[in-house]
């Protein structure tokens, strides 16, 4: 917890390198905590959803939903729980808050990633999504919590469209400990999780684990999200003039540009571009029938809309779906653009997926 960190003497032994978080000449060294993560085949926890409403909704410096990077933290807290760790937080939000907290079995949202928190003062706080880990007392669990921190960091930056860059070197990357956003940024003098890495990583394994062993983990997940596993598959394209509103099942699936597994140039999109809320109508232009028996919706915000944004959902984000309201005339004139609409149909596109750690 950012509130009761201190300084261990241990890390006055550490040499400046590693107290601030950057790369020594051991870190091509290959990691034995990260060779039992792949000889023991540890699976990365899946992550829960518990967003606290009383956090603060601060945009970032380039807008809501446009963070810059991950910063990963460590609490300095041997003796806590992640949901002690939770409780205390959300008591003292107004002194420091992160977004989410990881240990050996769990990955916790808390707050809205879309949103700044206050986990490492000015000026990173306006840029980085952050993230806390609770210290963990066995093999086991600091491998597995390894694992959940490094796929989580992976999510985070492949759901905000920012590619994988340690910011350990030169203070520009997308990848930080809250050490090196003490030396390249200021705002904070705190060094974790480097001590945490060393100490357990020693005592564990028998070998110190380092930030550059932690990002060689992270773009292997990374990678393996973006990797194509499937060929594209055929879609039948159908323009509609309908209406339906959001599911609660929303929260489970992605949204897309394109129409996902039928266009290669499909990339999942932020929540927050079209403003979800749970009951609100969405217009729905156009139906996708994948030949896998699938259906898609494209969306739009509104049925007067002029703008050329459209994003396609699942069917089951949506319920309720039904024709719209038309005239007679305007009844007409859609019949009688449709087959231009659907020719154009694979130029914009968009689909959801779960968001568990086998998603890709």
């Amino acid at each position: 917890m950012k509130l009761h960190k201190v300084l261990l003497t241990a890390l006055a032994t550490l040499s400046a390198a590693g107290i601030l978080g950057l790369t020594t000449t051991n870190a091509s060294a290959a990691s034995k905590v990260n060779s039992y993560i792949d000889s023991q085949n540890i699976k990365p926890a899946k992550i829960t959803k518990s967003i606290w409403s009383g956090f603060p909704k601060n945009k970032y410096r380039h807008g809501k939903g446009k963070p810059e990077g991950v910063v990963v933290h460590e609490t300095a807290n041997p003796s806590s729980t992640i949901y002690n760790e939770i409780a205390y937080m959300k008591r003292n939000y107004n002194n420091a808050f992160v977004h989410s907290f990881v240990d050996g079995s769990r990955i916790i949202n808390i707050a809205n990633t879309d949103y700044l928190a206050w986990g490492v003062g000015f000026p990173g706080n306006a840029r980085f999504v952050q993230f806390e880990q609770v210290e963990v007392h066995s093999k086991s669990a600091f491998a597995h919590e390894i694992a959940n921190a490094a796929w989580y960091t992976a999510y985070l930056l492949n759901e905000y469209n920012l590619k994988p860059n340690d910011a350990a070197y030169d203070g520009k990357g997308t990848v930080w400990s809250h050490g090196s956003v003490s030396k390249h940024l200021g705002g904070s003098t705190h060094t974790d999780p480097v001590g945490y890495y060393a100490s357990a990583g020693s005592k564990y394994f028998g070998q110190k684990y380092t930030m550059s062993m932690f990002y060689t983990m992270v773009k292997k997940y990374y990678k393996a999200m973006n990797v194509k596993h499937t060929k594209l598959v055929s879609a039948k394209y159908t323009s509609v003039n309908k209406q339906a509103t959001l599911s609660k099942n929303y929260k489970k699936y992605y949204l897309y540009n394109h129409l996902k597994g039928a266009n290669k140039n499909a990339k999942r999109q932020s929540w927050s571009k079209i403003s979800p809320k749970v009951g609100k109508t969405y217009y729905i232009d156009m139906v996708g029938k994948k030949s896998t028996g699938q259906t898609w919706y494209r969306i739009k915000p509104s049925k007067n809309t002029k703008s050329k944004t459209r994003y396609w959902v699942y069917s089951k984000n949506l319920s309720g779906v039904k024709n719209v309201p038309t005239t007679s005339a305007s009844s007409s004139s859609a019949s009688s653009s449709s087959v231009a609409t659907a020719a154009a149909s694979s130029a914009s596109g968009s689909t959801t997926e779960t968001s568990s750690a086998s998603s890709n």
